[in-house]
């Protein structure tokens, strides 16, 4: 996962096709389910053109947790992202996220990330 995780950064989408399972299922709010609907989503979301600078990643039997810092072309303080994703075998087939805007640094004295 770190691999397509890399790959997705660097800004290949095409690593969805293969990474994905064909019932993909989506949990987050807005974001359709279905690997072609789910790809051409992203394709036009803001994660597509950002800079995805990984902090962490934790896997746990079926799950995978990615922790990252997502700035957007513009720049800016960005925002912070955990992705949740459920595999079976190598394929994607689940997928939850959070995202939290990146307050000024005064206000998280201990850091964001």
């Amino acid at each position: 996962m770190q691999h397509a995780f890399a790959e997705f950064a660097r800004g290949n989408l095409k690593i969805l096709d293969i990474v994905l399972g064909e019932d993909f299922v989506e949990h987050s709010p807005g974001n359709p389910s279905g690997k072609a609907a789910f790809i051409e989503f992203i394709a036009a979301a803001p994660v597509a053109g950002s800079r995805l600078d990984l902090k962490r990643v934790i896997a746990d039997e079926e799950y995978v947790v990615v922790h990252y810092h997502m700035i957007p072309p513009e720049g800016g303080r960005g925002d912070a992202v955990v992705d949740i994703w459920r595999l079976e075998g190598d394929l994607i087939v689940e997928h939850w996220d959070v995202v939290q805007p990146v307050p000024a640094a005064g206000e998280i004295p201990n850091g964001m990330f």
